[in-house]
């Protein structure tokens, strides 16, 4: 997915790049869900011109899985714990059952399944809390990202949405936001700082507002 978006003679193209005016996303998270719960009223609203049509967590207790039942959206528990051996072909089967047409990253620790990568290429988004490359890869995600940015003495830190590939956070970078740091600042401060901008960045990036690399 390369420049803006453009308008299809029906309506806007889609993300998987057929001319439609709905997308179907699945969206995976596996902890709070706070981005998943973005993308969910931005397709509410209209911003969004898309409708989350599944929700996936490796953590049982995810409350991810909370918000999507509540906004009564298909929401699965999948992990080896549940499904020793065949937690990947059960992550491809749901995806191909709820007719996924963008598999959206929203918070989400565990590395994309080999099948999926090959049957969704370029269409798989991650959303990070840096500016990639910088402060990526494993080990890097919530508090630990941001602790990394102060230690290193950052004036400026930010957020990428990337496409997904076997590695974490190596992927072809589309889009990025900056967030200032302040003087002062915790790694609690500067998450939630950032945390505030993913929310309506994500929003943008999935309406087809930022102009992609």
């Amino acid at each position: 997915m390369t420049g803006e978006n453009k308008p299809a003679e029906n309506g806007r193209r889609s993300f998987d790049g057929s001319n439609t005016r709905m997308t179907n996303i699945a969206v995976f998270a596996s902890h709070g869900g706070s981005d998943l719960q973005a993308i969910i009223d931005g397709c509410e609203a209209g911003e969004i011109p898309a409708r989350v049509c599944v929700v996936i967590s490796n953590n049982s207790t995810s409350r991810a899985l909370e918000r999507a039942r509540t906004a009564k959206i298909p929401a699965f528990h999948v992990s080896e714990a549940k499904y020793p051996g065949a937690s990947d072909e059960k992550i491809f089967e749901i995806l191909r059952e709820h007719e996924a047409g963008i598999v959206f990253l929203a918070g989400y620790l565990k590395k994309m399944p080999e099948n999926v990568l090959r049957e969704y290429a370029g269409r798989i988004f991650n959303i990070h809390p840096s500016l990639l490359p910088k402060f990526g890869g494993k080990g890097m995600f919530g508090i630990n990202v941001h602790a990394a940015v102060l230690a290193a003495g950052e004036t400026e830190t930010g957020i990428t949405i990337h496409r997904v590939t076997s590695e974490y956070d190596t992927g072809e970078i589309l889009a990025q936001k900056k967030v200032p740091v302040l003087p002062g600042d915790t790694p609690q401060d500067l998450a939630a700082r950032v945390l505030e901008q993913e929310h309506i960045f994500l929003v943008e990036f999935l309406s087809g507002c930022v102009t992609v690399k």
